[in-house]
């Protein structure tokens, strides 16, 4: 009977040790990752906060200590430009406009432009931009849905402040 006590006193430390020890893991998927700059800037915004990323083509993993820490990862992943299933999405105001500046959008090469850029194009009434590699911000002019704007941006696995 003692020894079964030592088993079974020794089993729950061992319980507990491993719970007190877990992390918390999100997944997004359909992020934005068309080349190493995406990638890098993806891993560089979650590692920034003390998490992990695995980046699977557009799925990414993000590992932490805690719950909070793996929402704060998916929050600063959002804030550098990219968005995936599974992310809050920034919130935009659903107002009708003839044109609306976006910024903050991961936007470092030719591929990330042409993603938004096709992205724009399911817009109803958005016509033209000025988004270009590199750029911090861009233009999109026409008569069009602010929130269908974002929710096309974060379709295509990018997130972005749109005023």
């Amino acid at each position: 009977m003692k020894t079964f006590n030592i088993l079974m006193i020794g089993a729950a430390l061992t319980a507990l040790t491993s719970f007190a020890n877990a992390e918390s893991t999100i997944t997004l998927s359909g992020v934005h990752n068309c080349c190493s700059g995406c990638t890098k800037g993806i891993e560089g915004a979650i590692t920034k906060t003390g998490a992990t990323a695995e980046v699977d083509d557009t799925t990414v993993t993000i590992t932490a200590k805690t719950e909070a820490e793996a929402r704060k990862a998916a929050e600063a992943l959002v804030a550098a430009g990219y968005y995936g299933e599974g992310a809050t999405a920034p919130a935009v105001t659903d107002a009708r406009v003839k044109s609306a500046t976006v910024s903050g959008v991961h936007l470092c090469c030719g591929k990330c432009v042409r993603a938004v850029e096709k992205a724009i194009k399911t817009v109803a009434g958005a016509n033209s931009h000025t988004a270009e590699k590199g750029a911090a911000s861009f233009t999109v002019e026409g008569d069009f849905s602010t929130k269908e704007l974002a929710g096309a941006l974060n379709k295509a696995g990018f997130s972005g402040r749109i005023q």
